[in-house]
């Protein structure tokens, strides 16, 4: 967390479940009738031309994204594991999955916890309704600044500073389908499943703000279970993943968990500052933002 590289942008997620049908139509010469010769005339093949993407806002897609959003935002406490895989190419043009593991606890409007254990150095990001601090216990540095008074401006002001963005901020957020809605294009029900998170979900596909995401959504406790995205502008594809475990809700949080621990008071403490100094100095964090590559 604390100046790390950035990873993956608004949620999410990537190809309709089932079973994917390719058909080849091969080109066949007729046998040429007795005693005629075959026609030397070439025929001009046109190419098929490909109709335009329909797009559509499925009610039923958006009350599920909705009903997501209601449950998430009306709760006081909110904390789960999240664990990112997100790909990067190699030399060799095929892309390596790198992971990121997160202990998130929050409680609104003006509380976060995040802890990010592996893989890579362990570091947290803590914020009271006051201040922000980064800290890397592996490196004994900690980073301190003021905070504004909602976990949605901290995130904002957390990126603005240092790069810091975290691939689940779309489910903490204070109103989730809000945020959303704004640059929706397209939205639509896929199905369900009975394998994802141990329990049936149901899949909703979406698109906007450049990103295509799936989504699973628990049928019957509303909670996100695995996101998967790509960016439409990514002309590799490449693939992001999150997903959703140890869901807790409404639980009652210790005072002292958004405070860095005792061990953190013999750090040393440095600014924060950004990983990236290409990224923006102000506005509003990018829905999504591509990772930068790296080829092993």
């Amino acid at each position: 967390m604390l100046s790390t590289p950035l990873s993956f942008r608004k949620a999410l997620l990537s190809l309709v479940i089932g079973p994917l049908i390719a058909s080849t139509v091969f080109a066949q010469s007729a046998a040429p009738q007795a005693g005629k010769k075959p026609s030397t005339t070439k025929t001009k093949k046109l190419s098929p031309v490909a109709a335009a993407p329909t797009l559509q806002l499925e009610p039923k897609a958006l009350d599920m994204l909705k009903a997501t959003s209601d449950k998430l935002a009306a709760a006081h406490t909110l904390s789960f594991t999240a664990v990112e895989l997100f790909e990067q190419l190699t030399r060799q043009g095929a892309p390596l999955g790198y992971t990121a593991k997160y202990a998130v606890t929050l409680q609104r409007p003006d509380k976060l916890r995040v802890l990010k254990p592996a893989d890579g150095n362990s570091t947290s990001f803590y914020y009271d309704g006051k201040f922000m601090t980064g800290y890397s216990p592996a490196e004994n540095l900690l980073a301190v600044a003021d905070a504004p008074p909602t976990i949605d401006a901290t995130l904002e002001k957390a990126y603005q500073l240092a790069g810091i963005y975290v691939p689940f901020d779309d489910v903490i957020v204070a109103n989730p389908y809000g945020d959303l809605a704004s640059g929706l294009k397209h939205a639509y029900y896929v199905g369900q499943s009975q394998v994802v998170g141990g329990t049936t979900t149901d899949i909703v596909a979406y698109a906007g703000d450049g990103v295509f995401v799936q989504l699973w959504i628990g049928a019957d406790d509303k909670l996100p279970r695995l996101m998967r995205a790509i960016f439409l502008d990514d002309p590799d594809h490449l693939r992001h993943e999150l997903a959703f475990t140890d869901w807790k809700l409404d639980e009652t949080v210790p005072a002292d968990s958004f405070k860095p621990p005792a061990a953190a008071s013999t750090a040393k403490h440095i600014p924060f500052a950004a990983a990236h100094p290409e990224l923006p100095a102000s506005g509003k964090a990018p829905v999504k933002v591509q990772p930068t590559k790296v080829k092993p």
